[in-house]
């Protein structure tokens, strides 16, 4: 089982990203996948989830409006779209799934 994040860097204030994971080594469709995050000195956060069956959605209050996490099964991919990151954004995000976690990739939000 192997998940691989990319997408991360470095954006200003307001601007966008979108992250995809890559996942390998496990049939993709059947699991919830989710998006964490962890910024230095606080826990690890958990962000966005989407379901395996019909696709639904969860997302924690901090970036409710602002995230969107959606899925590809034909690719086995999950992605995080984010829209007016602020600098409290800043942090590691990770995918997570089937008891799986990719390395992460540094999202950083500062002008």
């Amino acid at each position: 089982v192997q998940l691989v994040e990319s997408g991360g860097g470095l954006v200003q204030p307001g601007g966008s990203l979108r992250l995809s994971c890559a996942a390998s080594g496990f049939t993709f469709r059947r699991y919830a996948m989710n998006w964490h995050r962890q910024a230095p000195g606080k826990e690890r956060e958990l962000v966005a989830t989407i379901t395996s069956t019909d696709g639904s959605t969860n997302y924690a209050d901090s970036i409710k409006g602002r995230f969107t996490i959606s899925r590809d099964n034909a690719k086995n991919t999950v992605y995080l779209q984010m829209n007016g990151l602020k600098p409290e954004d800043t942090a590691v995000y990770y995918c997570n799934g089937a008891g799986a976690w990719g390395q992460g990739t540094q999202v950083t939000v500062s002008s």
